[in-house]
């Protein structure tokens, strides 16, 4: 069977099944990505670049369209050599929103398209306007129902979706939903599991699990995912634990929403309003996944905040390794942690209470370690990627094949 995967940054949300499907090898794999995407992996690539930016004075509404727009195209371009040499895939495995497999029909018509969707773009509910600070407008909203056009566009055209939680699906209009299953891509709950044993070098010091430890991990440090509400909190817990550490890792950058208007990162802001002491906290940027590993495992307690948006693996990752977590109660969090049982929920916004479940954490260790084995057993239960990557092969031969599953909600 011949597989193409699309996807900006390849290998992305694709990375356990390529793997999986690398085992056998009556698949023949082909990647179309970024000619910028740096990451390498193990099967043919096909690289595309869009010939040029998005217009300067296009109307801002339609900058999203012409920019997916300007992806297919590439794409088109980088694939249509295969489409000479007489290769034809059985199946099209595409990330959606970015463009890459909008022209697909036009280089293989009759190919089956299994589309992957992260999220649906709703001006009022979700993650829009949870951290409205008065500058949204009508134009505001209406930009924000445009960036659904190219995810429309692949919706019309493919065979069959796949969403990785409920929450992200429900985001759908629900007429659209139909012909898209919730299958998540899974976790390494074998790798990624508690060891009591772990240490962590940071900063010429030395952390275990005997020591008290915040961790926070994210792509970017930005309002999205409750930046500037955890540096509040740490410094209030500074102030009453003189032992406690602090370890971040992530870029110093916004990865998603807006960036401070005053051009200052949210680190810098914080570094410099709130009186850290910043020899007991250690910013680790992004790191390899061995320390991202030991991050975790020595971890008193592990912070995770999002507004209500895509979940992030990083969460699910640090109940694999059977973390404390106090983590927002905001919808994709409460889809997988009930509060108490295998974690602690908090309000996004009311950094005292955020101080405090954490203080409540880190004091009652021994009390709370039911809810760290109740955390890693949701990860085996619900996450575990050896049972789901099956579960998506199989998704995709049924695509390939034409006899789709059932209905995904």
């Amino acid at each position: 069977m011949r597989i193409l995967f699309l996807h900006n940054n390849f290998p992305g949300q694709y990375r356990r099944l390529m793997h999986y499907l690398a085992e056998d090898t009556s698949f023949e794999m082909v990647a179309g990505t970024l000619a910028t995407n740096s990451q390498t992996f193990p099967i043919s690539r096909v690289n595309y670049k869009p010939h040029r930016e998005v217009t300067q004075a296009i109307h801002p509404a339609a900058a999203t369209m012409e920019s997916a727009v300007l992806t297919a195209q590439a794409a088109f371009q980088g694939l249509y050599p295969l489409k000479q040499r007489g290769w034809r895939p059985d199946i099209v495995c595409a990330h959606s929103g970015w463009g890459p497999a909008l022209f697909l029909r036009e280089l293989w018509p009759d190919t089956k398209l299994l589309s992957y969707f992260e999220w649906y773009y709703r001006p009022h509910g979700s993650d829009a306007d949870f951290l409205d600070d008065g500058d949204r407008s009508e134009d505001s909203d209406a930009r924000t129902r445009m960036r659904n056009a190219p995810i429309l566009m692949d919706i019309a055209q493919m065979d069959w979706g796949v969403s990785p939680t409920r929450w992200q699906l429900s985001q759908f209009p629900d007429h659209l939903t139909g012909r898209i299953s919730v299958l998540h891509d899974g976790v390494d709950t074998d790798y990624l599991a508690p060891d009591g044993d772990a240490t962590l070098e940071v900063d010429g010091v030395t952390l275990t699990v005997k020591d008290e430890v915040i961790t926070y991990v994210a792509r970017g440090m930005e309002p999205y995912r409750g930046f500037p509400q955890f540096m509040e909190a740490v410094a209030r817990l500074q102030k009453s634990r003189p032992n406690l550490h602090t370890v971040i890792v992530g870029d110093d950058r916004v990865a998603y929403g807006a960036k401070r208007k005053d051009g200052k990162s949210y680190k810098e802001h914080a570094l410099e309003t709130l009186g850290l002491d910043t020899a007991r906290i250690h910013f680790l940027g992004l790191v390899p996944f061995a320390t991202f590993r030991s991050v975790i495992q020595i971890s008193s307690v592990h912070v995770y905040l999002t507004v209500p948006f895509v979940l992030s693996w990083s969460m699910l990752e640090a109940m694999s390794c059977g973390a404390l977590i106090v983590a927002s109660d905001t919808p994709p969090v409460r889809e997988v942690i009930a509060d108490g049982l295998n974690g602690l929920l908090t309000d996004f916004f009311d950094t005292e209470k955020l101080a405090a479940r954490i203080d409540e954490a880190i004091e009652n260790q021994v009390k709370l370690r039911p809810l760290r084995l109740a955390a890693r057993q949701t990860a085996l239960d619900r996450y575990a990627a050896k049972n789901l990557v099956p579960a998506h092969r199989q998704l995709m031969m049924d695509v390939a094949t034409g006899t789709l599953p059932g209905r995904g909600k």
